[in-house]
């Protein structure tokens, strides 16, 4: 990756970058006055007023960075006008200093793609061991200021990737976290589109986001944040889609679908409608990822080991399906609509064996908010409490709180019965037996261990009728 105009404005501090033969400078515009990317009503759009529907999918630079300067352009070959770039601010992996950055943007200014840079060292905060905070992340993206600034018009800022596990006390915090950590980038100077995750591994497990965002919103003196969902395993009916969608949409906020999959280990989520819905309704979406993916979730890979001759059954759908990239994609007018010419040509050969080697943190688990008042169940250890959050004809969906007593836990096993006729049709983040209506779960291999007072969330799909009132629920 070549950039000697980035890489000089990084050493000497100077934000400017030639573009179209331009020098574009950082300004001091107002929030009425936006410099690029910015959020009007529900949407996000240019800096002319122009709608940007982003059709992108992300890449895993931080863990492949030598894969990068054959990847950006094959994915834009592949159709793709955006791109989410996966970042390190040293905390859990290598640091991407501003010279890397800077190629980086250079990349995606060269191949006319909207990039959205985000921090992954944030990911599950609270339940997973070195991850950091926002407020850790907002540092780095100001450390970046010199490198960021005059790429406003192509150039987003995910603060820090799936920012909270499902830990209930931590992401209570989530609001006045990342309220805090926009101020921050503002207060640097920042003028970028800021686009912020969902707590619970992203999913918005809990509808902490969808109840919040407008205290996010508000606390933007530039009024230029994007809220970012990821859809996996919970996922899986077209009506928990919809209905995320439609809560967004009365609030009269803006909404971008950040990550998702067409198939997970905790279930497999319904992509047909996530890909119809944002294309029905304008809303951006990123499919994960490129390639490189590991730890038992490979299928997510859309090419098989960077190979874009390679795409594998995920990448054939998501570039080329109904809607999908390559038919709903438009070039931002910043990029004059001129079609780029690129290095790499795509070649459609399906295949469903990639041969990553890293594995991204993606512990997806999400669900609405609920919409019952649970109650403790019994247990001396432990405790547990079950929440009914959706319902509809012929099936349900509910989640249970698991809580350490007095004392930590290494390991924890809930049991409840459903009504007649009632079953676990799939489950996230527990294991599950059932015998006749009583069933029990246990704890996956990462959410076993609890300290003193903290909780950890699980969640079902159930077929049948939901339980009503109160469900006992034993925890030992």
């Amino acid at each position: 990756m070549k950039n000697i105009s980035l890489r000089a404005a990084a050493a000497c501090g100077t934000a400017l970058l030639v573009l179209g033969g331009s020098t574009v400078v950082a300004t001091t515009a107002t929030a009425a006055d936006p410099v690029g990317l910015h959020i009007s009503g529900t949407q996000l759009v240019e800096q002319d007023g122009t709608p940007f529907v982003a059709r992108g999918v992300s890449h895993a630079h931080t863990w492949y960075t030598q894969e990068t300067d054959r990847a950006v352009p094959a994915i834009r070959a592949a159709g793709a006008n955006a791109l989410r770039v996966v970042l390190s601010n040293g905390g859990r992996w290598t640091r991407n200093d501003a010279a890397d950055v800077a190629d980086v943007i250079e990349l995606c200014r060269t191949n006319q793609l909207v990039c959205m840079l985000e921090v992954h060292d944030t990911t599950g905060y609270g339940e997973q061991s070195g991850a950091v905070t926002l407020d850790a992340a907002a540092d780095y993206w100001v450390s970046l200021k010199p490198v960021l600034q005059g790429t406003e018009d192509f150039i987003q800022v995910n603060i820090g990737n799936e920012p909270y596990g499902n830990d209930d006390a931590v992401s209570a915090g989530w609001a006045a976290d990342t309220a805090a950590a926009v101020r921050k980038l503002r207060a640097a100077g920042l003028r970028h589109n800021i686009v912020v995750d969902a707590p619970m591994w992203g999913q918005d497990w809990k509808g902490i986001m969808r109840d919040q965002a407008q205290t996010v919103a508000a606390a933007d003196p530039d009024g230029n944040t994007l809220f970012s969902v990821h859809m996996y395993g919970v996922y899986a009916q077209a009506s928990t889609i919809t209905s995320y969608l439609d809560a967004f949409e009365a609030k009269g906020l803006p909404l971008v679908i950040g990550e998702f999959g067409y198939d997970h280990s905790d279930g497999n989520p319904d992509e047909a409608t996530i890909m119809r819905e944002a294309v029905e309704r304008g809303i951006g979406y990123y499919g994960w990822s490129w390639s490189g993916n590991g730890g038992g979730v490979e299928y997510l890979d859309m090419v098989t080991a960077f190979d874009p001759a390679r795409k594998t059954t995920w990448g054939t759908l998501i570039f080329d399906g109904v809607n999908g990239i390559r038919q709903t994609a438009r070039t931002a007018t910043f990029f004059s609509g001129a079609t780029p010419t690129p290095t790499v040509s795509p070649t459609a050969t399906p295949t469903v064996t990639p041969t990553p080697t890293v594995t991204p943190t993606v512990t997806p688990t999400a669900a609405p908010g609920p919409t019952a008042t649970p109650t403790p169940g019994s247990g001396t250890a432990c405790t547990a409490r079950l929440t009914v959050a959706n319902a509809w004809p012929g099936g349900f969906q509910a989640s249970v709180d698991v809580t350490a007593g007095a004392g930590s836990i290494g390991g924890w096993t809930t049991t409840f019965s459903l009504p007649g006729g009632a079953a676990v049709a799939q489950g996230w983040s527990a294991a599950f037996s059932t015998t006749g209506s009583t069933v029990t779960a246990t704890n996956a291999a990462w959410n076993g261990s609890l300290g003193a007072g903290r909780t950890v969330t699980y969640g079902f799909i159930g077929s049948g009728t939901a339980p009503t009132g109160t469900v006992p629920v034993t925890c030992r």
